[in-house]
This record gives C-alpha cells, structure tokens and sequence, in this order.
C-alpha cells in the first residue's frame, strides 16, 4: 500500500433513536441554529418533529432553511449564507441526504468568506481556514456526506455542477438512524444505492493493484450492499438491511477505504458535467455512465476487473480469459443496474446525442490511474451511453 495520512473527525451517533443525542450533542455550540432541510418529508413523517423537539428541550434559537433541492443550487446558498450572516447563526444542522448536507457546507464555508464563495471556491478552488460547524441528521442512505469535508454544488445559468473540499468542512457530529430511510421512494433507494456503488469503484478501481486491506473492504462493502438493497427492494423496513446500507454509504467516503489508493473520480466529473445540463437524479447519471467508462478504460488493468468479477458478482473464471473475465464483470455491473431498476442508457432519461459535444466539454478531465482520457474520448463515451 502507498504512504497515508488519516484522520476522520466525524463524532457517530448510529442507530433506532439516535436523534435522542442531539440535545446533547447541542450543549456545545451557540444559542442560533439554522435547521437546512429539502422538502416536506421529513415534515411529513415525523423527522421535522423529533428534531424540533430537541432544538427546544436544547433551548435554541431556530432558523430555516428550507426547499433544498437534488443537486443543490447556488441560489440556495446564497440565500443560507444571508440567513447566517443576519442572524449570527452558531451551528448548521443539515436534515435529510446528500443534498442538504452539501448545501449547508457550502453555506458553512461562504457565511465566513469576504468574496463570491460559488467563484472563489468552487471555481477558483481557493483554501478556507473557517467554517460555521455543521451536524447532520441523515434520512438517505447515498452520498457520503454525513463523514467526509466536500459538497458539490450545481450553477445551473453556467451549466457547472462542481466539487469543493476542505477539513473545516467535516460534520461535528452526525445522527444515522437507519429507520429515517424506511419512508424513502423506491427510486431515490435505488439511486442512493448506485451513488454508493459508484463511490466504491471510483477508488477500487485504482492502482495501488498489490494485494490491501483497501481493496479487500471495497470488495465486502460492493458484495454487501448487493445483499442489502436486494432485501430492501422486497422489504423496505428490514432494519438490518437498512442499517447496512447506511454505513456502507459512511464507509465508501469516510476515507478507510482510500487508504493508499489514488482513486479515479473521472465517473463523477462525467455525471457532474451531465446533471449539470440535464437535472437528472445523480445516481441514475451515475448507472448510465459508469458501466460504460469501466468498458473504455478496463484494458489499462484487466487483472484488477477480471478480481471484480469473481470477488464481487462471483463469475467463474473458468474457460475464460482475464479479458473476457472483466468484460463479464462490467457487464454483470450494469445488468445488476438494470435490474434493480436504475436506467442504463441516457435514451431512458430522456437524454439524446444533441448537447454531448457541449457536456464533454465543460467536464473537468485529469489523468486517472487507469486512464489519461481527452475530450474526444470523453464525448465517445457519453455516444456509447445512448444505448445498450
């Protein structure tokens, strides 16, 4: 394995009842908090309710942000921002799922920056030294946000969904109670589940190749999480089931499964670039485009996709070669997609070929381990994803 640092700081509260820490947990920050939040589900199902109660018992002072949307928006930080700068907000806490989570960090960031923080950070990339401190309640099971330091956030007049990253950005404390998630739509389950799926290749799929302890837990999560969502799909309050998915999705972003890898990401800058122009859900971006990337680049390493497939989808090796092994494994990869009920192609979102050109080239490309793609090989993959 290469040379790591770690540290993860995310302080855990897990399990049915875990919101009863948040009046604890509260004692030790300031008297105003801003309550960030999507729509009316968590209204609707008694999360808004159990959290308000222990804002009051915690005696704080409460403000709302409401109505986040999927791939937030900039204008939803702009508005967070002005809630926090006006009203000396002490703690964000984001209720719901990825999205939430990734607005109120870069609400976080920007109620402490001088500048613009959509050009400053997010385009310019520019280090922070403050945050406003954030906690969450999680309610989806998909992003990873709840224990990692990034968000992504989308502009959607420029057509740019981008990434922001610092360790003042990591969550003080973060409730995962696997029963918020019972209520989810089907859909967003399934989404959720290929957002996790996808977060694992990403660094799976990266040399160091030698046999790690990385590799090793990304193979148990991925072969995990396929037993987990195949109960979910039949019964979506197996707890069990449900609690899997939870912390597989903290695991595949917490940092553990990074140790010595140099991860690729070029799946996610070509989905990013994607959902950016077309607002589809980021998982089924993810379904779409992720199979077909792993078909363009698998040749760079065949052994390490040939592994996939037996340690993961359990194909035989027999009578095959290591070429035809990988091939099985991708293709096992997206047939699994499509059964659970994710779209694989871009036809199936409504997605044609006219703007391709226009995405691949506001894609941010880099050399990945695997792969050293250009911009024409970026829009020949995105042609490849019209169809099966």
């Amino acid at each position: 394995m290469d040379s790591f640092h770690f540290h993860n700081p995310v302080k855990i509260h897990f399990g049915k009842g875990a919101v009863s820490h948040l009046g604890a947990e509260l004692k030790g920050f300031g008297k105003n908090v801003l309550l960030a939040y999507g729509q009316n589900s968590i209204k609707k199902y008694g999360i808004y309710d159990a959290v308000a109660a222990e804002l009051k018992k915690a005696k704080k002072r409460v403000f709302e942000l409401s109505g986040i949307m999927p791939n937030p928006r900039t204008e939803k930080v702009y508005e967070g921002i002005e809630i926090c700068r006006k009203n000396n907000i002490d703690l964000i806490l984001a209720v719901g799922g990825g999205s939430a989570i990734d607005c109120a960090k870069a609400i976080a960031a920007g109620a402490k920056l001088k500048g613009d923080f959509w050009k400053t950070l997010f385009v310019n990339q520019k280090p922070i030294t403050d945050a406003l401190p954030i906690a969450t309640v999680l309610t989806m099971a998909a992003t990873g946000s709840e224990m990692d330091p990034g968000g992504v956030i989308t502009n959607w007049k420029d057509n740019l969904k981008l990434a922001y990253l610092s360790d003042h950005l990591y969550p003080k404390f973060s409730i995962l109670d696997p029963t918020y998630t019972y209520t989810m739509p089907k859909h967003q389950m399934i989404y959720g589940c290929v957002d996790i799926f996808s977060h694992i290749m990403e660094i799976y799929f990266s040399v160091d190749d030698n046999p790690n302890v990385s590799d090793d837990l990304a193979e148990a999560l991925m072969k995990e999480l396929i037993e987990s969502i195949n109960v979910a799909l039949k019964n979506p309050t197996d707890y069990v089931a449900r609690s899997n998915m939870m912390w597989i999705s903290s695991m595949a972003l917490n940092g553990i499964i990074g140790l010595g890898k140099r991860q690729d990401w070029m799946t996610h800058q070509m989905e990013h670039a994607l959902s950016a122009f077309y607002d589809i859900p980021h998982g089924a971006g993810l379904a779409i485009v992720h199979p077909v990337y792993l078909k363009y680049i698998y040749k760079n390493s065949p052994a390490k996709f040939a592994r996939f497939a037996q340690n993961v989808f359990g194909i035989s090796a027999k009578g095959k070669t290591k070429d035809a092994l990988a091939r099985a494994g991708i293709d096992a990869l997206r047939a699994y997609f499509r059964k659970i009920g994710a779209p694989v192609t871009l036809g199936e979102v409504g997605i044609g070929k006219e703007r391709l050109a226009e995405i691949a080239a506001k894609t941010n490309i880099f050399k990945t381990s695997y792969s050293n793609l250009t911009l024409k090989d970026i829009e020949k993959i995105f042609n490849l994803c019209l169809k099966y």
